[in-house]
Parts: C-alpha cells; structure tokens; sequence
C-alpha cells in the first residue's frame, strides 16, 4: 500500500491517492468526514480553521460504499481558494509581490534556496500543515480497514507548554475529544487552556507532548532482517514528517535511559488460553523492528508554532535587509490537532506493515491469511 498527496494551502483543492487498498472493504464519506473534523477542533485554533469546513469528494476508487481494488483518489476542496485566485493562478501573469521575506522556523528560506525561487509563496504553500487534512482522510481509509481486524488508534495531549498531565488509568477516547485540548487529565487541561490564553496576550506560541497508542496490534508487523524495513523505523519517519514535530519516542525511551536494565525489559509469561504475554509494556509495543503484541505506543514533541504575532528578526531574500518577519494568520497551538493527525499516520504505516504481511487483492483473502497466521501463532 502507498498513498500520495498533493495541492497547496491556498489553491483549489488537497487531492490523495491510495493505492493497495484491497477490494470488499466498506467506507463512506461520513467517517472520513469525522476525523477532519477532528483534526480542526481543539482550543487555540485560528481563524483559517473557521473559514474551512474540511469534506472529501471520492474521485476513485469506491463504488457503491465499497472499495474496488484500484487506486482510490479523493479531493478536499480549499473554500479560501476564491479569495486567492489571482496570486495562486495556474496560468497567466504573476498578480501580486513576491514574498521575499522568510520567516524564521519555517521552511521559506531553505526551499526559495534549494528550489531557486525568488518568491518564497512557492515553498510556504505547500510546506503549510494544510496538507495534513489530506494525510488525515487517507488515514480515516487505513484506520477502516485497521478497524476490521479490531486494531483501534487513539491520543491524548499529555503535555501542553509547561503543563504536564497525569497518566490516565485507562483512554476514552470520547472522553479525551470532548476535552477542549484532548487531554485525559482533566486539572492540566484547565491548566493548558489557562497557558493558551497567557500565550495569546504575549502574541506568542506552544508547543507540546503527544501521545499516541495503536490497541489490538497482532504479533509480527515490521520485520528484524532489514533497516528500512522495521517497525520503530517505519513510525520514526512517518511521524516526524509532520510538520512540527521534532521528536519521537517508542515507548518509556527517556525514562529507560535513566534506569537499569534489568528495570526496563519487559519480561514475559505464558497463560494457557492467553499464550505469550507481558504484564508491562516499557517497549512500546516493538521489539527488534518487530511488533509483539502489546499496544504499540509513542510519544511525539511538537514545537511552538512559527508564526507569531511577535514576529522575530529576519533578513530579506533581495535586498538583505533586517526586517521584522510577517505575521501571517496563525494558532496559538495545534498541539491538540496534532493527536489526530499523528492518529492518521500510526493508522497509514500500520496499514502498510499488515498489507506486507497479509497480502491479497480482496479484503476475504487478506482476511483468510491474518486468521490462518493467528492460528498458528496461538498454538
């Protein structure tokens, strides 16, 4: 399975294309529909989130609320568009100044450079977190297939600026998206939108800790025999290609490295009618770039948004001039978002692990496989 998007934040449309998604599997727009607006709620939005109201188009690949075995494709159409249709032309003369004046943390600089543009609306618009609502509805796709092989992703915020939430006895998830920043903790999360506001009179930004877990992950996705092709490794690229996050971790990683070994490893029992189990989960569900059978769980940090309302020093891409860089419409935080979008992409690489491993052209043979492989592994 293989998934590309394309478009920008202020053209016509996101479109998505998937391709490897096996023929039977049911879908409506509705359930795709749910998780875009997921990904728009959370306290300290800005305006843009306002203006859209994210729905899919199916362009391909699904008939009749059914997948079809060919490439599906998809389309969200981009409703500020009509206001852009001049600067964001296809065709014609260029309308408008180019943007010649980078802004720090953003990818404005480095790809009017790499690129060779001398206006930086080329890079920005499609380097814009724009892009995940299309990652977000291809993610709704893998997260129904997931979903029939009873394997659930769900996240919550457990840090917020400086705001640190206590673990969760257990995840609801309804509970966690009726949370104004979708945490489980419900003192820090008054606490985190009190920070929102604090960070909102200071024109300024937050980052923050996301955590999320894939429940129901049978043994053996991933594989140990190559690099590229292990389960830590998969999730590392994936999740940090979102814009924002910088870092990663697989299970209780930093805690790990500040204890013994002999306190981190997981040990293992065996339970007739259970099989293998573990009654901790330190690894995060991985074990040499292999899944083995606990929940796979990370951890991903999110920086301070870059655009700010106090805008910081720059110099101009022409003139080279010190300016104060532009202050473009913008969140106080999409750390909240972040749990979705990053939801979406457990869902995407998962999917792709499952599809390698139970392989089939029609979801009743991929179907026959996983139960096969789950029955030999439970003798």
């Amino acid at each position: 399975m293989r998934y590309l998007t394309a478009g920008e934040s202020h053209g016509p449309a996101l479109l998505g294309i998937m391709e490897g998604m096996p023929a039977g599997l049911h879908l409506s727009a509705d359930v795709v529909n749910l998780e875009l607006t997921r990904r728009q709620a959370g306290y300290g939005r800005g305006q843009r989130m306002r203006i859209e109201r994210d729905e899919i188009e199916w362009l391909a690949g699904v008939r009749f609320g059914e997948t079809l075995g060919s490439p599906i494709a998809l389309m969200i159409r981009n409703r500020d568009f009509e206001r852009w249709q001049q600067r964001m032309a296809p065709e014609g003369d260029v309308v408008g100044p180019a943007f010649t004046r980078p802004r720090p943390g953003h990818a404005d600089l480095a790809g009017a450079l790499k690129y060779g543009r001398g206006d930086a609306r080329d890079i920005l618009e499609r380097a814009s977190a724009r892009e995940t609502a299309m990652r977000v509805a291809l993610g709704a796709i893998a997260k129904a297939f997931l979903g029939h092989f009873g394997i659930e992703i769900v996240s919550h915020v457990v840090a917020l600026g400086d705001v640190t939430a206590s673990p969760p006895a257990q995840i609801d998830r309804d509970a966690i998206d009726r949370s104004p920043v979708r945490c489980a903790d419900p003192v820090a999360a008054e606490a985190m939108v009190a920070a929102i506001d604090a960070a909102r009179l200071k024109g300024d930004t937050l980052g923050g800790v996301v955590e999320v877990q894939a429940l129901g992950v049978p043994v053996g996705l991933g594989t140990h025999v190559h690099w590229d092709r292990k389960l830590d490794g998969r999730l590392g690229q994936a999740m940090l290609s979102v814009p924002a996050i910088k870092g990663l971790e697989i299970g209780a990683a930093s805690w790990g490295a500040a204890h013994l070994g002999s306190q981190v490893h997981d040990e293992i029992f065996f339970r007739q009618g259970e099989g293998f189990t573990r009654s901790t989960n330190r690894a995060g569900g991985s074990e040499g770039g292999i899944s083995n059978g606990a929940p796979v769980w990370v951890r991903a940090a999110m920086k301070p948004l870059s655009s700010l309302h106090r805008p910081l020093r720059s110099v101009d891409m022409d003139t080279k001039e010190e300016f104060l860089a532009q202050v473009e419409r913008s969140d106080i935080t999409a750390v909240p978002a972040a749990g979705v979008v990053l939801e979406a992409v457990m869902a995407l690489v998962l999917t792709e692990l499952f599809l390698e491993k139970f392989s089939g052209d029609a979801l009743i043979d991929v179907e026959a496989a996983y139960h096969h492989y789950i029955g030999r592994i439970s003798r």
